[in-house]
């Protein structure tokens, strides 16, 4: 199957009218990644702050129909800088989930393996440390190293680093996002195998699985969705994807939401 370039997929502004088609007789279910998507990348992940202004178009559209955030930062983090009561939350990548609040979803896949990860941390950190610009980001079921801010002549050590690191620790798996390397868990679960699970456990019938996410490790949503949902891809660069619909970057990310809610407005929002 030979995959489109983002360059090549309708906006998702200009495809209203079709995205709104496919709404009749379903319920959407919409699924949010964080980073690239409702905020800006930024140097430091810590610094990935949430606008007010973004944060009232999450909510607005939650009110109107089921919503659940899909991060690679830990289901407390990105839950925290949310800020949403009444949304499902999926962290690490969907190694940690938990459904709306009072719901009795939840899942946490991985957790034979957290000794390794947190052997492989304290390797990285020792081995990272003369690499200027080097961030070891722990995460419960994950383990993340930036290169963003190391010099491009660092970046083959940087790796080099991790590879190493992960063949001490073979129940570990790298896997590669923007500017950075992650090891995690080697089990069949990523956020593609997360996303199906929810869409089961949620329970919505005649659900419409909607995600909108920007990172390589979105793909597996979109490749998981594909045929019965709406993958948009959120992406300034051209690269192949198995999304549907592009936009371009954050502030599309909150038109379309806006956007999206006035077609659930209008048709009577959840059904």
């Amino acid at each position: 199957m030979k995959l489109p370039l983002v360059s090549s997929l309708p906006s998702a502004l200009d495809a209203r009218d079709r995205i709104f088609a496919r709404l009749a007789g379903r319920q959407p279910t919409l699924f949010l990644d964080y980073d690239g998507t409702l905020t800006p990348i930024v140097q430091r992940p810590e610094d990935a702050a949430l606008s007010d202004a973004m944060r009232a178009r999450v909510r607005r559209v939650a009110a109107l129909c089921p919503v659940t955030i899909v991060s690679g930062r830990d289901r407390e983090d990105v839950q925290a800088l949310v800020g949403i009561e009444g949304l499902g939350y999926a962290g690490s990548h969907g190694f940690d989930i938990r459904g709306p609040t009072g719901s009795s979803i939840g899942r946490e896949v991985g957790v034979e393996h957290l000794a390794d990860l947190d052997g492989a941390e304290s390797a990285l950190r020792t081995r990272l440390a003369g690499v200027s610009g080097a961030q070891v980001e722990r995460k419960r079921y994950t383990l993340a190293t930036h290169f963003r801010r190391v010099a491009a002549a660092q970046w083959a050590r940087v790796e080099a680093t991790v590879d190493a690191v992960r063949r001490e620790y073979p129940s570990l798996r790298k896997e590669r996002g923007k500017a950075v390397f992650e090891l995690r868990p080697d089990v069949a679960w990523d956020k593609g195998a997360a996303v199906l699970w929810l869409l089961q456990a949620l329970g919505v019938p005649d659900a419409l699985p909607m995600y909108l996410g920007d990172d390589l490790t979105d793909e597996s949503v979109f490749e998981a969705i594909a045929d019965r949902g709406i993958g948009i891809i959120v992406s300034e660069t051209d690269r192949t994807t198995y999304a549907q619909f592009a936009l371009r970057g954050p502030d599309e990310v909150g038109a379309f939401l806006d956007m999206f809610a006035e077609m659930l407005a209008r048709r009577g929002g959840a059904r």
